[in-house]
């Protein structure tokens, strides 16, 4: 993997958010506090580049599991954010019955009316609140192989961690003091019981993270499993749509 000064790092990640948001005249930024590592790492970093005064957490807890947001609110109690809850568990089970006579939706995409909800209710709240950003948490690993989901938790104004592999989130993590507890809790879009991103993608977090940094700087796959290459670039290929603006029609 490559060699970082993750210190540097952390202060020029947290000068681009300033800038960012500057640049686009808002006023802060709201977080989506999910009770895992990205978000907790997110909103430390955007904390230290605005001023806790001027970041928004939001925990949107949609049929969830119950101990995300107890992380959630240790997460906003450590970084002494405004955090509210907004349970849309409601929302989502209307939702459902509603569509219920029209057509018979199926666990995916039950599962990912979750994330397309929270970033209905961010958006709103940030521009209720007057004109807030919403920070994504994606990670390099996440958005490369497209484990998010569209217009779900991908539907966001930036993204501080977009470059970053996960082991670098981790390290990061450690600077910005985010509580072990958090740091070392599997990762997870907490969509059902049980759910962890590796056992779904089926590859460990750091075998995707040398996938991908030997795709990046294209430095070969000698000693990696070839299996697992295969995999990640057909993830890779298959989430091509995902980090695009929709295709137009060209007229000639």
């Amino acid at each position: 993997m490559r060699k970082l000064d993750y210190k540097k790092l952390v202060v020029d990640i947290q000068n681009w958010i300033k800038n960012y948001v500057v640049s686009a005249n808002a006023e802060g930024v709201v977080v989506g506090v999910s009770g895992g590592i990205d978000s907790a790492v997110t909103a430390a970093l955007c904390v230290n580049a605005l001023g806790k005064e001027n970041i928004i957490g939001l925990g949107l807890p949609c049929d969830s599991v119950s101990q995300d947001l107890e992380d959630a609110k240790l997460i906003a109690k450590v970084l002494d954010i405004d955090f509210k809850i907004i349970d849309l568990t409601l929302v989502y089970n209307k939702f459902l019955e509603v569509m219920e006579p029209i057509v018979k939706t199926n666990k995916m995409a039950s599962a990912n009316l979750k994330p397309r909800l929270r970033m209905i209710t961010l958006y709103f709240r940030g521009q209720s609140k007057g004109k807030y950003l919403i920070a994504g948490t994606g990670n390099r690993a996440e958005l490369a192989i497209g484990y998010f989901t569209k217009y779900g938790d991908g539907g966001v104004d930036f993204e501080p961690l977009g470059m970053l592999y996960k082991k670098e989130v981790r390290e990061i993590a450690r600077i910005l003091k985010i509580p072990e507890k958090i740091i070392l809790k599997p990762p997870s879009p907490g969509l059902w019981v049980g759910q962890t991103d590796e056992g779904e993608i089926g590859l460990l977090y750091d075998t995707i993270d040398e996938i991908l940094y030997r795709f990046d700087y294209n430095l070969g796959f000698n000693g990696l499993n070839k299996e697992d290459i295969e995999k990640v670039r057909k993830m890779r290929k298959t989430a091509e749509h995902k980090l695009k603006m929709p295709p137009m029609y060209e007229v000639k």
